[in-house]
Parts: structure tokens; C-alpha cells; sequence
């Protein structure tokens, strides 16, 4: 089927319920999602020198750690040159030795390599698991001693949207899924861009569901999270969206509960909720008033559309668009872009004080044993005693790299066992007194969901999403949900169709057909009036060939990724062609796949043109596991990459060509596990073929393969045609 140690000598086990004060810290905003921990006895000053600094350990980090197990979990960016990767590492919470480390490569995003390591990670209590998002879609589940358990490369699979801002959303653990939102542009029903949430199996990787509770995104790339809560007595996902809208969700379907718009521009922050409020800020363009930033307070127990009349209060002009909020006792805590603290009566909403920590506020702040833990960018930690009147600086600490430039935090800081953990660029800290050894908790097994015994109001098929191979078979199980999204009985009759798929169905046991071309649709079943459905795509083996003569006008093949709004069918002297039509504005250059992620060692080629529009003129390429040849049409140059943005494997050579005019390009990749080897050839279409390669490249840190697809950029308008995919020789 195409599918995708010890603990240290200084820590002690403990049981459950003998260690309720040492908090663990398995989400970047910790265990309540509003980043409070209740452990006691904190440091309240420290010195890179040595004074309560328990550990310092060698790493590039980015983000905020998570602790479970004993174990300080965190993900960044590692390597020089042609060895830059993105890196998830484990240490030893107690003395900071490197349990394990996973290097992997960032491909077919244009993220910089300074923003690699952006999301946090995620530990999952009840299995000690540990789950990454990476900059360029790479989803991947680790168990505590660092082996790969799955993994999913989103941009292949998914049509997950990266760029140059780097900005990338952290996953969240609720039961047995794994949560992550981002925006996409797949196929079918998903082939408009949205930013949309996608429900995983924690344990095997497997898609439950989609929810596209929102419009068109404002931004491409926002970060903001989703935090599960019990509100109004429901279980709920509270998420920033990239269309300015604060949107809730049951939380085991996915279904839409209300939305809340609170900005003209993508949202950034991860609300915090406590109760029935929903506590979330901006600093884009306000949606009722020429001003930026915002923070409010939103009554989100009730169902239906959030509107003005559920807001609770409202502070205008407060730019808080990256940090967020801590909620502690009745106080709201938020940075401001401008690296203010503003103490929030979070009744009323009144400000009761501010006070200054630097200059770029991007860390979120965490309370703790009555102080607040907070960075600031520009490399200083801050340790605070936050009153009714102000906040009294306890310690502030500059921390720099090797050169003496500050060491970057963006992160927040992360409290379990008595200690505080942080990453920066210039490495993971661990303060506390280090003459006391931690003591870590047993996981207590999670009780399942017991049935509530009303009837099915929405049933999921599961698994959500697959590709098969022609032939092969796909066993599919049903949860069902009441309606108000609480675990209920599966209904015993279940009748199952197939909608724009070909193939058959024995119960709930789907058999693709056993020869013919690429096909895409979905799996449905029905419970009297209650239905769900999975998407499935059937792919052949390779070879593959793909003309257009076939295809309507408009249209583009059903299986193919990112296509569809990008890509079309269309007419060229005469002959149906595939087009990437031109564009004025927004985005011009775009890539679609059109296959499994894991394919390696093959061969694809095609027809292409590419035109001119005044000086501009259009770029053509072909992707082949994990890697691109592009015609670059203004550079007259001839290009093979895998990281669009950064040159760590990337080689060109100059080369002439026309525009308005058809060539065949041919480009080989051969994976191998200590080295790729990625070969293009161009020459003018019904001319002679090559003997010898056009450009020829190596690279000692091989991508292990990926999806063929076909990219473009295109001030002018840009086809393909004859499509060839074959395994090589």
C-alpha cells in the first residue's frame, strides 16, 4: 500500500500521585494550555556564569522545549553548507546529556534557513511520544528513545503551503489525535486554499479528519495553535485562522462550532481560554476601525456565530500579534510586538500596568511560583514578581553566541521538576539548584471514551484519506458521534457507496480496480441520514504517461496535488496541453505532485514552453524525489535544487533558451542512502536527443525521495505536455 535510555543518575522516579507538584511540560504553553505551571520553589535569578544554572547543552533552537519522561525535547536547525537540516534532538532533563538526535531535510519550501525549527513540539503523556512539524511540512511521531514511529510529508500528500516568512503552527495532543492546522491547497474538495485543520491518529499517523471552517487566507503563513478546552461543557479546539477569525471546534469531528472574526490580516496568536472566555489579540488592521491590534475577551459558550455581542470587552491599539496571553488568578499577561508586558485585569479588561523588557516581544510569557518567566528577542531572559500595582524585576539575564552577538530567543520557557528550560540560539538552559535532583512522574494510563449512548449524529471513516495501488484492497472502520461530539455507538446497518470512485465495496472493505489510469473520489457511508465519507486516490505503478488530447478544457487530472486553480487544461497550436496560466498578482510560482511522497530512483519527462510578457519572462521545471530542474527564464540559466530559498545543495549552469518555444527536459534522481545523484538534460522538442547530461549534481545528503510533479512561474503563461514517468534503467 502507498503509505504514508536510562534516565540520568540525577533523576528520580516518583509516583502519580505523590508528585502533583512537579508539573511536566508536554505543549509549549504547558500542561492547561494557558501557560501556568503550579511547581514551587523556582529560581528567582540566575547567571550564564554558573549561579543556578543547572546545565547548558550545545543546540540552535528556535522554539519553546517540552519535558516528559525526564527528557527535554526540542527541535531547530543544525549543520553548515551543504549539510543544513532541520534537527529534533532529546536530553536528559536532570543533567543535559544528549539522549538521541534526528537530522532531516528541508526540501521544496522557500523557509531560510535562520527560521528552520519554527513550531514547537508536542509529547504526548499518555504514550511519551513525541510529535515535530517542520518548516517544509515534514509531520513526524518519535517514540521516547528517538525512533521514527511515521511520518508524512505534507506538501506532497496535502498540499501544505510554506514560505519565506517561516511561520509554522504547532501540533497539539487531544486523546488520541494529533491536531495540526495549516493552510493548503490539495485536491478535490480541498483544492482551494484554506487554512484548515487535520486530525491525525497519535499512534499511527493515519488521517481522521478535516475541518475548513473558514475563507480565503489573508496569509499563507500564520502560526497560530489550537488549544483543546472544555467550554460550555463541550470539547473544543480554539484556533487562530488565517482568514482574522477565531473558530472553535468539536473536538473529536472537526465540525464547526462558531467563528469570531477579530482581524483583517491572519492570526499569529494562540488564544488561551479559561472557562467559558476565550482571551486572543492581533496587530494587523482591526476589522471595524482604521487601527491596528487588538486584545478581547470572548464569551464562547454559546453555539452558532460569535459576534460583537459576544465580546466581552475589548482593548483597541494594544499590538500584541505574535506572543501568547498567560491567564493566571484574574490576570491577563501579554507581550506586545514592541516587548511591553501589560498586566490585564482579565474581568474588565482594564490595563493596569505595563512594563518594558526590550525591544521585540515575540516569546510568550509563563507564571510560575508567583513570578513570570519571560524572553524577549533580543537575547535577554527576564524573571519577574508581577503585583497589583506593576512588576518587580527579580533578574534579567543578556545571553549572547560565540561572536558576541545576542543569542535570539523566540521561544518560551518551559517548566517540570522544579526547573525552567529555554532554548535560544545559542543553546538549551536549564536553571534551578542543581544540588536537587528532579523527580519524575509515572504516566497514568488515560481512560478511554465511553459511549454516551445517544444516537449517531456524525459518523467518521477512518482512515480519512489513502492511496492504493490499482488492485489493492482498503479496510475502512466507522467511529460515530452524537451531536454534540461525544463517543457514542457505531450504528449496526451501514451502507457504503462509492462517489466519483471506481472499484467496488464488500462491506466495509474497498477493492480498487485492478488495472487502468490514476482515479481519485470518495468512500461513503450512511446511517439513515447520518453520513461520512474518506477521500481515497488510486495510483499505478510506474510507468506513467500523460497527455492532455483526453482531457476537457479546464480540467486537470483528479489525483494531482495543488493543480487544481493553478493548472489547467487548455489549447496550444491546436493540441490540449497543460497550462499554467499567467498572473498579475499573488502568488506566480507553484508546484503540483502527482504522487506518493516515498517514490525514489526514477526518471520523468515532458514537453515544456514557457513565455514572455516584456522583460519578464516565465520559468519552467520538473520535481522529481525531492528535487527540482528549472529552466530559469530571466537568469537564462539551468537549475537543479531541493531547498528553494537556500543554495545547500543547489547548481547551475548558464543556458540559453527561447521563449514561445517547445523543448523536452528529462531529469533522473538516483536516492541512494549516502548520496543522490539528480541529472537534467534540455534540448529543443523533436530535435536530437543528448548523448551526454546537460548539468549533473551530487548531493551528500540525499533527500530519500518524493513525489514526481511538474513547477512553474509564470509572468506569462508556461505549458507542459507528454508527461513520462518511468522507473530508471
Amino acid at each position: 500500500m502507498w503509505r504514508g535510555a536510562v534516565l540520568g543518575a540525577a533523576i528520580l522516579l516518583a509516583s502519580a500521585g505523590a508528585q502533583e507538584a512537579a508539573d511536566e511540560w508536554p505543549g509549549w504553553r504547558g500542561p492547561g494550555g494557558d501557560g501556568v505551571s503550579t511547581a514551587e520553589g523556582l529560581v528567582s535569578g540566575w547567571s550564564a556564569g554558573g549561579e543556578n544554572l543547572c546545565w547548558k547543552a550545545d543546540f540552535v533552537g528556535r522554539s519553546t522545549p517540552v519535558v516528559l519522561d525526564g527528557r527535554v525535547y526540542v527541535i531547530g536547525r543544525v549543520g553548515e553548507g551543504v549539510a543544513r537540516q532541520e534537527i529534533v534532538a532529546a536530553f536528559d532533563a536532570g543533567d543535559g546529556r544528549r539522549l538521541w538526535e534526528h537530522r532531516f531535510n528541508v526540501y521544496h519550501t522557500t523557509v531560510p534557513f535562520n527560521r528552520v525549527g519554527w513550531a514547537s513540539l508536542v509529547a504526548d503523556p499518555e504514550t511519551g511520544n513525541v510529535h515535530a512539524h517542520g518548516v517544509a511540512g515534514q509531520l513526524q511521531a518519535y517514540d521516547r528513545d528517538g525512533k521514527l514511529l511515521w511520518s508524512s510529508f505534507l506538501a506532497e500528500t496535502f498540499g501544505h503551503l510554506s514560505g519565506y516568512g517561516g511561520r509554522t503552527q504547532t501540533p497539539t495532543i487531544e486523546g488520541d489525535q494529533l491536531v495540526l492546522s495549516f493552510v493548503n491547497a490539495g485536491w478535490g474538495d480541498q483544492a482551494a486554499p484554506r487554512h484548515r485543520y487535520f486530525s491525525f491518529d497519535k499512534r499511527t499517523g493515519d488521517l481522521l479528519w478535516v475541518s475548513t471552517p473558514g475563507k480565503f487566507p489573508y496569509d499563507m503563513n500564520t502560526q497560530a495553535g489550537t488549544v483543546p478546552a472544555t467550554v460550555g461543557g463541550r470539547r473544543v479546539l480554539v484556533s487562530g485562522n488565517a482568514d482574522g477569525h477565531v473558530y472553535a471546534l468539536d473536538a473529536n469531528t472537526g465540525d464547526k462550532i462558531w467563528g469570531f472574526q477579530l482581524s483583517k490580516g491572519g492570526l499569529n496568536v494562540t488564544p488561551v481560554v479559561h472557562g467559558d472566555r476565550v482571551y486572543a489579540s492581533h496587530s494587523e488592521e482591526n476589522v471595524d476601525a482604521a487601527t491596528m491590534g487588538r486584545v478581547v475577551a470572548i464569551d464562547a459558550a454559546g453555539n452558532g456565530d460569535v459576534t460583537k455581542t459576544h465580546e466581552v470587552w475589548r482593548i483597541d491599539e494594544l499590538e500584541a500579534g505574535f506572543s501568547s496571553p498567560a491567564y493566571h488568578d484574574g490576570w491577563l499577561y501579554v507581550v506586545d510586538n514592541a516587548a511591553k508586558l501589560h498586566g490585564i485585569d482579565a474581568k474588565t479588561g482594564a490595563v493596569r500596568w505595563t512594563h518594558p523588557l526590550g525591544t521585540v516581544g515575540k516569546g510568550s510569557p509563563v507564571w510560575a511560583d508567583g513570578k513570570l518567566y519571560v524572553t524577549e528577542v533580543n537575547g535577554r531572559f527576564h524573571i519577574l514578581k508581577p503585583g497589583a500595582d506593576g512588576a518587580t524585576s527579580l533578574d534579567t539575564d543578556e545571553l549572547e553566541v560565540a561572536d558576541g552577538r545576542y543569542a535570539e530567543i523566540y521561544g518560551s520557557p518551559a517548566i517540570a521538576y522544579g526547573r525552567v528550560y529555554f532554548a535560544t540560539e545559542g543553546g538549551v538552559y536549564c536553571l534551578g539548584d542543581p544540588s536537587k535532583k528532579i523527580e519524575v512522574p509515572e504516566r497514568a494510563p488515560r481512560a478511554g471514551d465511553a459511549s454516551s449512548g445517544e444516537n449517531a449524529a456524525r459518523l467518521l471513516v477512518v482512515p480519512g484519506e489513502s492511496i492504493l495501488a490499482p488492485g489493492e484492497t482498503l479496510r475502512l472502520s466507522v467511529r460515530a458521534f452524537d451531536a454534540v461530539g461525544r463517543r457514542t455507538e457505531t450504528p449496526a446497518e451501514l451502507a457504503w457507496t462509492l462517489d466519483g470512485l471506481a472499484g467496488e465495496m464488500s462491506g466495509s472493505t474497498y477493492r480498487a480496480p485492478s488495472n487502468g489510469p490514476s482515479d481519485a473520489g470518495r468512500i461513503v457511508v450512511r446511517a439513515g441520514d447520518v453520513e461520512g465519507a474518506a477521500r481515497v486516490r488510486v495510483i499505478p505503478p510506474l510507468p506513467w504517461s500523460e497527455g492532455f488530447d483526453a482531457r476537457e478544457p479546464g480540467s486537470v487530472p483528479e489525483s494531482w496535488v495543488g493543480a487544481p486553480g493553478k493548472f489547467q487544461v487548455g489549447e496550444k497550436d491546436g493540441a490540449r496541453v497543460l497550462v499554467k496560466p499567467s498572473r498579475d498578482k499573488g502568488l506566480l510560482r507553484n508546484e503540483l505532485y502527482m504522487g506518493p511522497s516515498g517514490l525514489a530512483n526514477y526518471t520523468i519527462e515532458a514537453d515544456v514552453m514557457a513565455g514572455a510578457r516584456g522583460r519578464r519572462r516565465s520559468d519552467v521545471g520538473l520535481i522529481a524525489a525531492g528535487y527540482t530542474l528549472d529552466l530559469l527564464g530571466n537568469h537564462q540559466r539551468l537549475q537543479v535544487r531541493s531547498w528553494t530559498s537556500e543554495d545547500r545543495m543547489m547548481r547551475q549552469i548558464d543556458f540559453a533558451w527561447e521563449p514561445d518555444r517547445w523543448y523536452r527536459m528529462e531529469m533522473r534522481v538516483e536516492n541512494g542512502k549516502d548520496k543522490a545523484v539528480i541529472r537534467g538534460k534540455v534540448w529543443p522538442r523533436g530535435g536530437d536527443e543528448p548523448a551526454a547530461w546537460t548539468i549533473t549534481v551530487d548531493d551528500p545528503v540525499p533527500v530519500a525521495g518524493g513525489s514526481p510533479g511538474l513547477i512553474g512561474y509564470s509572468p506569462a503563461d508556461v505549458y507542459y505536455d507528454n508527461i513520462v514517468v518511468k522507473v530508471n534503467d
